[in-house]
């Protein structure tokens, strides 16, 4: 499935809205993958995604599933709403008191892909269980597992895994670490594919800092079968990222939108930054894991006091992070960036996705 693309570029499931039906067609259209995102949606908002998709193209696509973890130390849950306090009250926001469990439907999308099945299935955050693995096979499903370590690559290849996506520190987002606790490593993307294909033989697709086709090339000749492109999307046509998203990112990027060329991996540990805005950082702040965003106010006040626990975090945060989005308020939204961010360019998708291959051939 992966070895076969015509154009081996993947376009990232970016959950809560940044991907559309729209952007999985056009990226397909191109001869690449498109990738529906079913984090943070019901099976049946998820089953409409892909009936939509079915809809504007014939070609294979995906569905990434949120993999349900352990839940969170309530105390420290509770403790970060005190702090948030009087944040929520300045803008007359109600936090949730208590999180329930929240498994993000996942029973109902297995027995959904189950019944239903899509060509590509992938996971982030863990994998499923051998029989929900089995069963999908069964249906006939391609499997890629989402990593960002070695042991993880090892966990993925026994759970049957067909293919897996190495996730560098560059990756704009949530970093997909199999444990909501683990501290993400830093080890730059090219030297983490070298060190998973040291453990599996099977089909790499490299994530994370890609944004042009010299890094895309790179990427390549480092093992990967393909590359997975999410932050390059998010200026795109086809995009649902929200205008002061869009606008952050191009004024991170400088007057023109666009900036130097950096090489992947460059500024992958870089935790703080000079100047608000200007580059980007991990943090736990908006969800209780680590994620990679620009640099912005919410995320110097916060960061330090933020737990490791998902999603009670990102419940927690999710009414100020609306309030924010809704007065267009981008020093307070969590404003998802990897570190190849300023090469992000607006555009049909389809355009970029078949330009990206052309110079990433032309590098060889």
């Amino acid at each position: 499935m992966i070895v076969d693309l015509a154009v081996p570029v993947v376009a990232a499931p970016m959950a809560g809205g940044p991907t559309t039906p729209e952007l999985v067609a056009a990226v397909n259209g191109a001869g690449g993958l498109g990738f529906l995102a079913a984090g943070y949606r019901s099976a049946t908002a998820t089953a409409e995604q892909i009936a939509a998709v079915r809809k504007l193209t014939d070609r294979p696509f995906g569905v990434n599933l949120f993999v349900p973890g352990e839940p969170g130390d309530a105390a420290a849950v509770d403790a970060y709403r005190e702090r948030l306090r009087p944040e929520a009250e300045q803008w007359g926001v109600a936090l949730p008191e208590r999180s329930g469990p929240d498994r993000d439907d996942w029973e109902a999308k297995i027995a959904l892909l189950t019944a239903d099945p899509v060509p590509v299935v992938s996971y982030t955050f863990g994998l499923p269980t051998p029989d929900e693995a089995a069963a999908l096979r069964a249906a006939g499903s391609f499997q890629i597992g989402t990593v960002t370590t070695p042991a993880e690559a090892l966990a993925a290849l026994a759970a049957g895994m067909d293919a897996l996506c190495v996730q560098g520190p560059e990756a704009g987002g949530h970093r997909g670490t199999h444990r909501t606790e683990d501290e993400p490593g830093t080890t730059p993307l090219l030297d983490l594919l070298a060190e998973i294909r040291r453990v599996t033989d099977l089909p790499l697709i490299a994530a994370g800092g890609i944004g042009d086709g010299r890094t895309l090339a790179a990427a390549l000749r480092a093992g990967a079968a393909a590359v997975q492109l999410g932050t390059a999307y998010l200026r795109t046509d086809e995009s649902g990222a929200s205008a002061t998203h869009r606008a952050a990112l191009t004024r991170a990027a400088g007057p023109q939108g666009r900036g130097e060329l950096r090489e992947i991996g460059s500024d992958a540990a870089a935790p703080t930054a000079s100047r608000s805005g200007d580059r980007t950082v991990v943090t736990r702040a908006f969800t209780g894991r680590p994620a990679r965003a620009l640099r912005n106010a919410f995320t110097d006040r916060h960061s330090p006091y933020a737990p490791a626990a998902y999603p009670e975090v990102h419940h927690l945060t999710q009414p100020l992070r609306a309030a924010a989005a809704k007065r267009a308020d981008a020093t307070a939204m969590h404003l998802w960036a990897g570190t190849a961010h300023r090469l992000a360019r607006t555009g049909p998708a389809a355009e970029l996705t078949r330009e990206l291959w052309e110079q990433a051939q032309r590098e060889g």
